[in-house]
């Protein structure tokens, strides 16, 4: 069975998989909020496609839907996570404090 925290962690790294690519070198980002509905169970050996689509820019600020299902479309899961571009040096650098 799928576990609700493996929903949510695929779920990031969807969104983390969109921006590959995508931003300016050095940055990197950080989520910031998750809002995400667990909504049918699915078996051990069920696939299961996380995909991430950006939905809003805000300045540094970013919001993917996301959304979670089964290959006969049915969906397992869906959401919203928030994430901010952040200076990748910077951010580590102050973790290190």
């Amino acid at each position: 069975m799928l576990g609700t925290p493996r929903l949510l962690a695929w779920a990031e790294a969807a969104t983390v998989a969109a921006l590959e690519g995508a931003l300016d070198e050095g940055a990197t980002s950080v989520g910031t909020r998750v809002v995400l509905e667990h909504l049918a169970a699915s078996a051990v050996a069920d696939v299961v496609t996380v995909r991430a689509e950006l939905a809003r820019v805000d300045g540094r600020r970013l919001a993917f839907d996301v959304v979670a299902t089964t290959p006969d479309g049915s969906v397992v899961g869906r959401g919203t996570v928030g994430r901010v571009v952040v200076d990748a040096g910077r951010f580590t650098a102050r973790l290190a404090r």
